[in-house]
């Protein structure tokens, strides 16, 4: 569409915003479902159950079927899959507003999840494509702003539409998808497709080792790692002892993954048209690149799965002052995406991601630094503002990283490789975070309870209470005055879980960052 010396015209910005909206729009109900969890649980009468899989099915399915889309979209243009995927996601949006259900609304949110795995990889080929050299760069910056934004933005607006109805939640999708359409139409044009196939057998083998991966990472502090710790229900069939759900999970998937992958490289070798041309891991950035993508998803965005908790119970924020916190993380992503438009004809793209996660490791040093039961409001914003201008830079160049090399014909499927890596990085990062926030927060408040006049029953019961409800107990112990003193030692404890959680992350980043010294810059990027 453009050389490496040309200036983009108006027409594809124009585009690169519409695909950057389309983007927000996944993530923001990745994480604005957790904010209104309670009024649907009390508007549709359904189980925690229930509640939980509202929560996840998005996410699994999501990470299920990106290497699928990533090929259909080589193959018949990432523009028409990007636009299916935003029918498929307004339509289930708005079957997500009208569940008269939690069955039906659990299922709008499996579908919804087929329209997500449409638009991120193709969003990615779209902008590989559209863009070349510095300018290539500067959209990235653009796309990779919204993601951060988005992450910090989901709470703010669940919070905000609660108060009228969660409906509005999914509600809200149905103009922006119209909108998002209609600019996509008009700014961006066709785009290349390629005569092929598609490897079902191998499909299917991904959807399943995927999804099932996806799956084992994002419930495995719930159901058990090893043995049952809480029955997995579905329907009348209910999981309740043995070997856990999730290691039944992972010891599937493993070997399914396995027999995809062998399987691909076959393919490839015999030049019939794989799912996934493996040969793509012998370009050095598309490889290493996504190794980072992997730390950068592992330490990145699994404190945002906690803040909230920590604010509303421990902070005693509302869910909408809860979201309100996390857009100075949403700002410095956004102010990283203006920083690197003056930056990218002098810093390369990896020298960005290096930037990125350098301040992202700071921001939640700082974090862990302030984290206390009584943490000022702008401590935090200022904590997160650093974190946000880190996300800006890392999680919008290291895209431009791994795609740089990887040729025309291929965007498809790399961009659904990097957006896989990405998704089961977070999820893993997600459980990590979770296993270590929730084990804080139990042992601390024993610790903290040993020296009251309770009994080691009494203690053990009070830190299950509190831990089991993710700390939604709090407001209401410290109603009571006798029970303040135990409130009290369970904020301080919350505040430790989120210290841990922090200082977690960072060395996650870091180590992310260390990654970044073997790999070699991108011959085009």
């Amino acid at each position: 569409m453009q050389t490496e010396t040309e200036t983009p015209p108006l027409r594809l910005w124009l585009g690169l915003i519409a695909v950057s909206l389309g983007v927000a729009l996944i993530v923001v109900d990745l994480t604005i479902v957790n904010v209104i969890v309670a009024p649907i649980v009390d508007d549709l009468a359904i189980t925690s159950i229930q509640a939980q899989w509202i929560q996840e099915s998005y996410a699994i399915v999501f990470a299920a079927l990106l290497l699928l889309t990533g090929r259909l979209s080589d193959l018949y243009g990432a523009r028409k899959l990007f636009l299916i995927g935003l029918v498929v996601f307004g339509v289930t949006s708005l079957l997500a507003a009208l569940a008269p259900s939690g069955g039906l609304l659990i299922a709008a949110r499996f579908l919804q999840g087929v329209g997500g795995a449409m638009i991120l990889p193709t969003s990615l080929a779209l902008v590989n494509a559209a863009f070349t050299g510095k300018a290539r760069g500067q959209a990235f910056a653009i796309w990779g702003s919204t993601i951060g934004a988005a992450a910090a933005v989901g709470p703010l607006l669940g919070g905000w539409l609660a108060d009228f109805s969660w409906r509005w939640a999914f509600g809200i999708n149905i103009p922006m998808v119209a909108l998002i359409m209609a600019a996509v139409l008009i700014y961006l044009p066709v785009s290349s497709s390629s005569a092929g196939r598609v490897d079902w057998v191998g499909a299917a083998l991904s959807a399943l080792g995927l999804g099932l991966l996806a799956f084992a990472l994002i419930e495995g502090r719930h159901y058990g790692w090893l043995i049952v710790t809480e029955p997995l229900t579905i329907g009348e069939f209910a999981w309740r002892s043995g070997p856990s759900p999730v290691f039944v999970a992972l010891a599937i998937a493993v070997p399914t993954l396995g027999l995809f992958w062998r399987r691909q490289a076959r393919l490839g070798s015999a030049d019939e048209q794989p799912l996934l041309d493996v040969r793509l891991f012998a370009i050095d950035s598309f490889r290493k690149g996504n190794v980072v993508t992997l730390l950068v998803g592992l330490g990145e965005f699994g404190i945002i799965a906690v803040l909230p908790l920590w604010m509303q119970f421990a902070l005693d924020y509302t869910a909408l002052q809860a979201g309100l916190a996390l857009v100075p993380l949403a700002i410095g992503s956004f102010v990283a995406s203006g920083a690197s438009f003056s930056m990218t004809a002098s810093v390369s793209a990896l020298g960005q991601v290096r930037i990125g996660l350098l301040l992202e490791a700071a921001g939640l040093a700082l974090l862990g630094l302030f984290a206390a039961a009584d943490s000022s409001w702008w401590s935090i914003a200022v904590a997160l503002f650093v974190y946000g201008i880190g996300v800006g830079f890392a999680t919008a160049q290291v895209t431009n990283v791994v795609l740089a090399d990887v040729p025309a014909e291929s965007a498809g499927q790399g961009s659904g490789i990097q957006s896989a890596a990405r998704e089961l990085g977070s999820a893993l990062g997600i459980a990590v975070l979770t296993t270590v926030f929730f084990s804080t927060l139990g042992t601390g408040l024993r610790d903290r309870l040993a020296d009251a006049d309770l009994s080691e029953a009494e203690v053990h019961r009070l830190a299950s209470t509190v831990t089991d409800s993710a700390g939604s107990v709090i407001p209401a112990l410290a109603e009571d005055p006798h029970a303040l003193p135990i409130a009290e030692a369970a904020r301080a404890a919350m505040a430790a879980g989120i210290e841990v959680s922090s200082y977690l992350c960072a060395g996650l980043l870091v180590l992310a960052l260390a990654t970044t010294a073997f790999v070699k810059p991108a011959r085009n990027g």
